[in-house]
């Protein structure tokens, strides 16, 4: 009897997760970004990914654009918090020790981790944004 109680909590626990997923209502395609920033700003951003077309805030993604005249403040954020460089150079202090990220790198940041983002170059910086959970990535919420 044992032995079926745990087979039975063993399917569960490994098919309840798909079950619940396949109850959620989300868009496998998404033509274009969710919502853009107005130009001229010191972040442009294009939100990729989010509750509004995934269902849920498991995740958020986001096109960046630091341009040069972006202030670098320290933050902290409650999710893990992944940058892939596409252009541009970026800066990328986490709790004190700098880097310059460039196209290909990736930087990343734990929940709690004292964050400074910077333009290293003339050019604006153009970063791939990951947060993990999504819910934490303020201010980049969706409406």
């Amino acid at each position: 009897m044992k032995k079926i109680k745990f087979k039975i909590a063993v399917l569960i626990v490994c098919f309840l997760p798909a079950v619940l997923m396949a109850q959620v209502d989300y868009d496998p395609v998404t033509q274009e970004a969710l919502r853009e920033a107005a130009g001229g700003g010191p972040i442009d951003f294009k939100i990729l990914v989010d509750a509004a077309n995934l269902g849920g805030e498991e995740t958020r993604i986001a096109e960046l654009t630091f341009h040069p005249d972006y202030d670098p403040q320290p933050h902290t954020h409650d999710a893990i918090e992944i940058f892939y460089v596409i252009s541009g150079r970026f800066g990328h202090n986490v709790n004190g020790e700098a880097a310059v990220l460039e196209p290909g790198d990736i930087g990343i940041c734990r929940p709690g981790d004292t964050i400074i983002h910077s333009v290293e170059s003339d050019e604006p910086a153009v970063v791939l944004t990951i947060w993990l959970p999504g819910g934490a990535a303020a201010p980049f919420h969706s409406p």
